[in-house]
């Protein structure tokens, strides 16, 4: 396993849109793994692979409390086929370190994807889960969370990010 560099708001790749995974390899597997990895490390609830640099159709997702067992989802060629209700809520993104913003969503949404055996699934979501499955989707489509806020918020948004990022070099 291997901890990946984590792309940061305004790299061109994040928006980018990511290409289908045509068969789930090994490459496939190597790549959720240290992914996974690189998640948990940041630390995170989800990571899209365009986030790491890898224009492909995937993401894994962890919303387990920090005391509770790792329940990691792994999400291949997701398509999000319902959606319904809508709700607020203050999203991070370890694209965008530093900063958080209120964003709309769907309430629920049920998605369809492949696994690592390359199985077809379906999932039904609610709250924090529905949240970070239409975040990270959003991802592998060049969709970033500072697109779904005003002039303002985009403003105050970079402004947080460029703040945390000079911290980090200091």
């Amino acid at each position: 396993m291997a901890l990946l560099p984590i792309l940061t708001y305004p790299h061109p790749i994040l928006k980018s849109v990511a290409e289908p995974v045509t068969e789930v390899t090994d490459e496939i597997r190597k790549l959720v793994e240290d992914m996974a990895e690189t998640m948990y490390a940041a630390p995170g609830v989800g990571l899209a692979a365009n986030q790491v640099g890898v224009l492909k159709r995937v993401f894994v997702i962890d919303v387990a409390d920090e005391d509770a067992t790792s329940d990691l989802k792994v999400f291949i060629n997701p398509e999000i086929v319902e959606k319904d209700g809508e709700l607020v809520f203050s999203e991070g993104c370890l694209s965008f370190p530093g900063a958080s913003e209120d964003i709309k969503r769907a309430a629920t949404v049920k998605v369809r994807a492949l696994d690592l055996s390359g199985q077809t699934f379906e999932l039904e979501a609610d709250g924090l889960l529905a949240v970070a499955i239409q975040h990270e989707n959003d991802h592998l489509n060049g969709v970033l969370m500072i697109d779904k806020v005003g002039t303002l918020k985009k403003r105050k948004i970079s402004r947080q990010v460029q703040k945390a990022l000079a911290e980090a070099r200091d």
